[in-house]
């Protein structure tokens, strides 16, 4: 018997060393199992990470907006004649925000809610919806866009405040938003109280900074370029989180139903036509487009188009005036 075992163990000696001897050395073999965790995609081009309690807080109690101008009734010609002459406006806007300002992916045509209000406008100055020409402008650099002159106006969810009426004028409201989360579906994440240590993403320069920061003081804030940077940076896992505009917002759940929007509203605000500053008679003029699409019922249209399915409304906003000073000028009858 032990004879038999030895032979055995010889043979199974044997074997191993003709199979060692058959596979060559793999000198690339990994000694170690790989790691489980692997870095991943980078962050969005621009973005910056900042730490909890990085910058201090501010508060978000402001002075009351100012009123709007306005409309007098005077026809295009009398308040805005270098835009007639032209023959076209120049709008920035855009082209990223999906049911507000972005190019269509099939045809390649910019669309949305601040797209059609623009075509609005152009018809009532010029007679067409068509004389409209629009340029992209950045979030960050709106008011130099207006005020540098490469834009006549400016609608992309600028919403306003008594800090940017002091460098930009704008129209009366034509839109109403509430901050409000968007995190991935089935998140834990239901309330910024909810989000802890984690990170919430917002878009560098919008008011939605200054309210992370005061009522996120434990998180990092994940700063981009743009809105739709931000819904990236939620689905490659950069973000627990995304605070913004539920106008904003609708447009990414649509876009990723994978997504929901959270919490109840922490902030609202209204957004408005920007114009240069002190261009009183343009503001003039798009406001009276604006009294327009509220008796006529294009307003409602438009808002059915693109956000009814995501967002109830009670209707345009409220329109906004500021008294003024009676004229002291002669009139015409009285030359």
């Amino acid at each position: 018997m032990r004879k038999l075992m030895a032979v055995i163990a010889l043979m199974l000696a044997a074997a191993m060393g003709l199979a060692a001897c058959g596979t060559p050395t793999n000198r690339y073999a990994v000694s170690e199992p790989p790691p489980l965790y692997r870095a991943g995609p980078p962050l969005p081009n621009g973005a910056i990470r900042e730490p909890a309690d990085a910058h201090q807080a501010q508060s978000l109690a402001e002075r009351e907006p100012l009123g709007s101008l306005a409309p007098t009734g005077d026809s295009p010609e009398e308040l805005v004649p270098d835009l007639v002459k032209r023959g076209r406006i120049i709008v920035g806007v855009d082209q990223a925000q999906h049911l507000l300002s972005f190019r269509n992916p099939i045809n390649g045509n910019l669309e949305g809610f601040e797209i059609e209000l623009a075509r609005e406008i152009a018809q009532d100055v010029l007679g067409s919806t068509a004389h409209v020409d629009f340029r992209f402008v950045d979030a960050n650099d709106r008011a130099d866009a207006l005020n540098q002159g490469r834009v006549d106006m400016v609608i992309r969810t600028m919403s306003i405040s008594r800090d940017r009426q002091n460098s930009v004028s704008f129209s009366t409201p034509y839109l109403e938003s509430n901050l409000r989360m968007l995190v991935p579906r089935g998140s834990n994440v239901r309330s910024m109280d909810t989000l802890g240590h984690g990170t919430v993403c917002v878009a560098n320069g919008s008011t939605a900074v200054d309210v992370a920061r005061l009522e996120a003081p434990d998180s990092t804030l994940l700063l981009t370029e743009s809105w739709a940077d931000c819904l990236l940076a939620l689905q490659q896992f950069h973000a627990d989180a995304v605070l913004a505009d539920d106008t904003i917002l609708s447009g990414m759940a649509a876009q990723d139903p994978s997504t929901e929007m959270v919490s109840l509203p922490l902030y609202r605000q209204q957004y408005g036509v920007a114009v240069k500053l002190g261009n009183d008679n343009l503001v003039r003029q798009i406001n009276s487009t604006m009294e327009r699409i509220r008796r006529d019922g294009t307003w409602w249209r438009i808002y059915n188009d693109w956000l009814a399915d995501y967002l109830a409304t009670s209707g345009p906003p409220p329109l906004n005036y500021r008294e003024e000073e009676p004229s002291t000028e002669p009139s015409a009858e009285g030359n």
